[in-house]
């Protein structure tokens, strides 16, 4: 399953992220990964959270980025959750076409890997495509 957090930058995305991963931690089953484009935010994570700082990866595609996610999953099998801060950016997906074609894939990875992706995501509702409008848990 994903869930999309959305709007515009600075209207506080990230801390409705970063609550509800440090909520999420006190009963989660298996392990929960948050990755972010930087490590601006550790301290604000429950230290049984692994935050993965993507800007030291170098990625250049949003094929990439998928990539990444898989190799992330191939190394923690009890991974139960990912959250994803900065979609827009850390995705490669500079547009909303792109953002929904990577949310496609994601969506799927979520269904064959029984993981769930909790995404905050610079976009308004109206640039989300219409299949992933239920997913939507937070608009700003």
């Amino acid at each position: 399953m994903i869930q999309l957090i959305l709007g515009d930058k600075g209207k506080g995305k990230t801390k409705v992220l970063l609550d509800k991963v440090n909520s999420e931690i006190k009963t989660a089953h298996g392990s929960i990964v948050y990755l972010d484009k930087s490590a601006k935010h550790m301290y604000e994570l429950n230290n049984k959270v692994r935050l993965i700082d993507i800007s030291g990866f170098d990625l250049k595609s949003s094929e990439e980025f998928i990539g990444f996610i898989y190799g992330v999953l191939s190394q923690d099998h009890d991974l139960e959750q990912m959250y994803l801060d900065s979609f827009l950016t850390i995705a490669k997906a500079e547009d909303p076409e792109s953002a929904n074609a990577v949310l496609g894939t994601l969506s799927e990875i979520s269904e064959k890997f029984d993981v769930s992706f909790i995404i905050s995501i610079s976009l308004q509702a109206e640039a989300i495509d219409p299949k992933f409008k239920e997913n939507i848990i937070a608009e700003l």
